[in-house]
């Protein structure tokens, strides 16, 4: 029926979802996608869904994960930073499988708006795309969702979709895992991706600091601080799991070294964690201290420095090490498998 000359003649814009802008940033979300190809690219960013070719594997196991990265996203929405978090999921997931022995294929993303910014859209792709790019890892598509009156303006929401493959006996799974093994930690860049609504509320409400912000001892703002890109391992430990000297992985996420490390440990095998046995960052000091959060809520809720950590047999111990010097990476031994209920044990360094 045609509308009265009294009923309101209503667009979808006018409901508060602007098409003509989505369209207008596809030029830039197809062209920081193309930067990304692989191999296994089989279209062009734009199509209902993407095409991959997955082949040149003997016996291949395909890992897949998604996540997101959490409350963080309020620091980029504070600062007007946004260039990280995109890179900050990529990372994420990319550890998320590596854990298992995969090397990563393609990746997929969502990104939820109430009304579309298109040059905020841009620049968090773009940071997905250069994560993208250094894993190796195709962004094969993804989706952009306007929903007015669901999110405030200003604000997004991004997840991430992981899929990667690993051969059959390159697979990790941790089963030969055995008492008097070593545990060995990489560094994290900071928080990474989880315990943001606590470093959030110590910061910024208990202490009242805002993002631009100095914190002291760090040379960094409350801000720059907050939004330290997660690393991704992909890189140093490839070329260990290709080798087979790993039997286990733990990527320390929310829940930290607590509840993670267990996650890789079969029945019969416990983690003995030296507390001491690597330098705890600042920010992770000043939480604790201004917060008043005890120290096992610390060791539950943050990385605490280490963000990845390897279980290696003590006859693979020095050419594992050896080869993470030689990689650039900061080593820590952070104390051995011993015989108990799968669970970490925290000792006090001596």
């Amino acid at each position: 029926m045609a509308p009265s000359e009294q009923q309101p003649r209503l667009t979808y814009r006018d409901a508060g979802v602007d098409i003509d802008a989505a369209t207008g940033a596809l030029t830039s979300l197809k062209e920081l996608a193309a930067s990304t190809r692989t191999p296994g690219v089989l279209a062009d960013l734009g199509g209902f869904g993407g095409l991959f070719r997955f082949s040149g594997w003997r016996d291949a196991v395909l890992v897949a994960s998604t996540d997101g990265v959490g409350t963080k996203l309020r620091v980029a929405f504070e600062t007007g930073v946004h260039g990280t978090v995109g890179g900050d999921l990529v990372n994420h997931c990319v550890n998320d499988i590596l854990v298992q022995g995969a090397a990563p294929l393609f990746f997929l993303d969502y990104f939820a708006t109430g009304r579309l910014a298109p040059e905020v859209l841009v620049e968090v792709v773009r940071g997905m795309a250069t994560a993208c790019r250094a894993a190796g890892c195709a962004l094969l598509g993804g989706e952009t969702a306007e929903m007015p009156g669901f999110y405030r303006d200003g604000e997004y929401d991004i997840a991430g979709f992981i899929f990667g493959a690993v051969e059959r006996d390159q697979l990790i799974t941790g089963a030969g895992i055995e008492p008097g093994d070593r545990l060995l930690g990489l560094v994290s860049a900071g928080l990474h991706t989880n315990g943001y609504a606590l470093a959030r509320k110590v910061l910024f409400e208990v202490r009242g600091l805002g993002p631009a912000d100095p914190l002291p001892g760090l040379g960094l703002t409350a801000g720059a601080a907050l939004l330290a890109p997660h690393r991704s391992y992909l890189a140093p430990l490839r070329p260990l799991i290709e080798a087979g000297r790993l039997r286990g992985l733990a990527h320390i996420t929310g829940g930290g070294i607590t509840d993670n490390l267990p996650r890789v440990l079969p029945d019969g095998c416990a983690a003995e964690v030296r507390r001491g046995a690597w330098p705890v960052p600042p920010l992770f000091a000043l939480i604790e201290s201004w917060g008043g959060v005890p120290r096992d809520e610390m060791e539950r809720t943050f990385n605490l420095g280490i963000g990845m950590i390897l279980v290696v047999a003590p006859a693979e111990l020095e050419t594992v090490r050896r080869h993470l010097a030689a990689a650039g990476e900061t080593v820590h031994d952070l104390g051995r498998i011993v015989e108990g209920e799968r669970r970490v044990i925290y000792t006090d360094a001596g």
